[in-house]
């Protein structure tokens, strides 16, 4: 090789390596070409995707229906002025916690008190009288013995003493009544609860001629819960029941869970009392009501909730969430991976909903792999790789994924 300046070396050095890449790139292009032309598929030679996937693990699941409900208090009893008068004072605090027996207002007793020490007067005169006349009817028994007087005297003398001894007892009578309407000047409470407003004021007159509202008491400690439900669920759920394709929620009554306005469920869970006889001809419903309890007083009679109440359970039944199932007019199914990796569309009977999770009731065996999410990652006839699935942490993120994955998982087998 004759002797080269530098310029000359760096301008033979490029040529070379462009040669070099260009056949290298020649010869890449006509193996891929040639794999094409071999009829390979695309992606051929990359690794199956990863689904992540459910096994199967059927069991007891409870059928939980979510109905609108209200609540209502235990007890209700107003507080009514039984004594005609004058309301003298106010004993408690309105919106107070109150016991039953504890006075609450006291209404002007002095006519009261009156009565009851004139009936207490013809009490002893009264007994006075029939003193005498057993005194008299006792002298007169020795006498008609003995003939001292006669039959009819002494038959007189009984009489008067009987007379007596019933004057004695209308008096007692009275005394009592009037003893009575005098505790009636003393309002008490009929039960115990929470009081609310005083609908009277110091002064007012009260008790003529009706007895007069003065205050409502209501329990609130167990609250009531009423609620209604189609009477063809209802006797869907029976019949179910009867034939043993489902199983009683549990020996002392369904489970309640109580969801407010906010969609928070309160902590304490209540238990159904019964369902109503007869069904409403105008709405076709039927009404049930369940005893919730609020030792903290924190629902309210009158407060509109949400009522998850589990009647049923359902045996060999599995809970998937909701990304997991295709919903539509034709049917519900999900996608199975096989042993093969293959993944298949599979029809299955939905029961209900609970906790965010649809309960499968038929269409899936012990131990089968549903696929969760990965369905834009499927591609026709592509085996993959299934994974145990992890729950998205970000709520709401699942559904939003599920309405747009569930579709195309079908597109792609299809």
């Amino acid at each position: 090789m004759p002797h080269l300046n530098i310029h000359q070396r760096i301008a033979l050095c490029l040529s070379t390596r462009g040669a070099f890449v260009a056949v290298a790139l020649a010869l890449l292009l006509s193996a891929c070409g040639g794999k094409e032309q071999a009829g390979a598929p695309p992606g051929a030679g990359m690794p199956p995707p990863e689904v992540g996937v459910l096994t199967v693990k059927p069991g007891d699941v409870g059928l939980v229906t979510e109905l609108p409900g209200r609540l209502e208090a235990s007890r209700v009893a107003q507080v009514r002025a039984r004594a005609a008068g004058i309301v003298e004072e106010r004993l408690f605090r309105e919106g107070s916690d109150v016991k039953a027996g504890q006075p609450l207002f006291r209404i002007d007793p002095a006519v009261y008190a009156a009565a009851v020490a004139s009936a207490q007067a013809a009490q002893a005169r009264a007994e006075a009288n029939l003193g005498q006349a057993a005194a008299l009817a006792e002298r007169y028994k020795p006498l008609v013995e003995a003939n001292a007087v006669s039959k009819q005297e002494y038959s007189v003398a009984l009489a008067a003493q009987k007379q007596a001894e019933a004057d004695v007892a209308a008096s007692r009578a009275a005394v009592q009544t009037a003893k009575i309407n005098l505790g009636y000047a003393s309002v008490t409470a009929p039960i115990s609860g929470r009081i609310g407003r005083a609908l009277v004021t110091e002064g007012a007159l009260v008790g003529q001629g009706e007895a007069t509202p003065l205050a409502l008491i209501q329990q609130i400690n167990p609250l009531y819960v009423n609620f209604t439900q189609s009477a063809g669920e209802i006797l869907s759920l029976r019949r179910a029941l009867a034939d043993g394709k489902l199983k009683r929620a549990g020996t002392n009554g369904a489970l309640v869970h109580v969801v407010l306005e906010d969609g928070t469920e309160y902590p304490n869970p209540g238990r159904l009392l019964f369902s109503d006889l007869t069904v409403d001809p105008s709405s076709g419903q039927i009404t049930l009501r369940a005893e919730v309890p609020n030792p903290n007083g924190s629902l309210l009679p009158g407060l509109y909730v949400r009522v998850r109440v589990e009647q049923a359970q359902a045996g060999n039944a599995v809970l998937l969430p909701q990304q997991a199932v295709t919903r539509s007019a034709q049917g519900d199914t999900v996608m199975v991976v096989g042993a093969d990796g293959k993944v298949s569309p599979r029809p299955v009977k939905i029961g209900g909903e609970q906790g965010g999770q649809w309960v499968v009731l038929e269409g899936l065996k012990s131990g089968e792999q549903v696929m969760v999410d990965g369905f834009q990652k499927l591609r026709p006839g592509a085996p993959v790789k299934a994974v145990p699935w992890q729950p998205v942490p970000a709520p709401g993120a699942a559904p939003a994924s599920a309405s747009a994955s569930a579709p195309a998982s079908a597109a792609a087998v299809k």
